[in-house]
């Protein structure tokens, strides 16, 4: 029964996995929806052919959901607030793959999550790849151009954020006239923001990367309408982000925010300026 003509997703919370269900359904899949409890919004059934919630950690019927429709390929797709990953129910084949984690990083847990669904005859595919539109160009996408404070900011964090990113830590960092101002943790992107806002003050840089040796399919770093008022909330300057590996959701209402603050955005290269 299984076929390619089916795609699985386990969902996390936004609008990213209502997109994904949509792009997939318009390339003629069918769609099986598995949603995480305290995550996942219940109205994402309306989008699925078949759509299960579950608790974190519940693997054996996450795995038996999808055996059971044919699914083959699935995606991972939505955010998953981190503080709530302690509240794990682990079953039995879930806790055998956590006993092989060496850290628990993103990238750690998910890449050891692709792993355990490969065991089990599940390849994870990017969900990306089913809504195209949302990866974010490069070059100046606002109105107002960076200045040279701007770019000196940028250059300076932009090696930090990378490498910050390569220990698994987190995709973005507020930098304030040649200092680190707040690195992102497990709070993610907009408590972060919030926190370099404060300590900052106002005249901050936000760089967002996509970490390096991260898998595409499992994470992308991602931006919107809500960072953007986040940084206009505490008088940023800018904001850089790696282009072609960042998605960039509501866009055109993105940068009207942007603009109206005076906000600077750029994307750029993995080298960066």
């Amino acid at each position: 029964m299984a076929t390619e003509a089916s795609l699985g997703i386990i969902a996390g919370s936004g609008q990213f996995p209502l997109q994904v269900a949509r792009g997939a359904r318009a390339g003629g899949r069918k769609v099986y929806i598995i949603g995480l409890s305290g995550h996942t919004d219940p109205a994402l059934a309306a989008e699925a052919d078949d759509f299960r919630m579950i608790h974190l950690g519940q693997f054996a019927k996450l795995v038996d959901f999808f055996h059971g429709h044919g699914v083959r390929e699935l995606c991972l797709a939505g955010a998953v607030s981190k503080p709530r990953l302690f509240e794990l129910r682990p079953d039995f084949k879930a806790v055998k793959f956590m006993l092989r984690l060496r850290g628990k990083g993103d990238d750690a847990l998910l890449r050891a999550a692709a792993e355990a669904l490969a065991e089990e005859g599940l390849c994870v595919v990017k969900a990306a790849a089913f809504v195209p539109d949302l990866a974010a160009p490069a070059g100046l996408l606002s109105k107002r151009r960076p200045d040279e404070q701007d770019m000196e900011s940028i250059r300076y964090g932009w090696p930090i954020a990378r490498a910050m990113g390569g220990l698994d830590i987190g995709q973005l960092i507020v930098v304030k006239s040649s200092m680190v101002v707040a690195v992102e943790a497990i709070e993610g992107t907009d408590a972060t923001l919030e926190r370099g806002g404060r300590l900052g003050g106002e005249g901050c840089v936000a760089i967002k990367i996509f970490k390096p040796g991260q898998d595409e399919r499992v994470d992308q770093p991602a931006i919107g309408p809500g960072t953007f008022r986040v940084m206009a909330a505490h008088g940023y300057r800018a904001l850089a982000y790696e282009a072609g590996k960042t998605l960039f959701f509501d866009r055109e209402e993105a940068l009207r925010i942007a603009d109206a603050a005076g906000l600077a955005v750029i994307g750029l290269p993995a080298e960066g300026p």
